[in-house]
């Protein structure tokens, strides 16, 4: 079994900066693929940003220049640190982990944490 534990939302003014973390653990035997999504109210959850195994980055068009995801591959955490924030970044984020295990491999979603912008 994995578990995911996500930290880092909270309640901050637009143009200010916070640091999502998302960990993993349990019985991994290999890391893919992370990503971050996130969920706005009476909205569909969207992806916000991806990194692979090989380090390679990707962005959604409303976040780029602004998020960078990063990992850290030892401890098997997942970053975003998210600067220059606006009011329409108000949303519940969530990671998602590509695992392999001894029962395969699929993805796991943390428990979401909540990033409100707002003066």
């Amino acid at each position: 079994q994995v578990q995911l534990v996500e930290s880092g939302g909270g309640l901050v003014q637009p143009g200010g900066s916070l640091r999502l973390s998302c960990s993993a653990s349990g019985s991994i035997f290999s890391l893919y693929d992370m990503c971050w999504y996130r969920q706005a109210p009476g909205k569909q959850r969207e992806l916000v940003a991806t990194i692979t195994s090989a380090y390679i980055t990707n962005y959604a068009d409303s976040v780029k220049g602004r998020f960078t995801i990063s990992r850290e591959y030892a401890k098997n955490t997942v970053f975003l640190q998210m600067d220059s924030l606006k009011p329409e970044d108000t949303a519940v984020y969530y990671c998602n982990l590509d695992v392999r295990t001894y029962n395969g491999r699929r993805g796991y979603w943390g428990q979401g944490t909540q990033v409100t912008v707002s003066s």
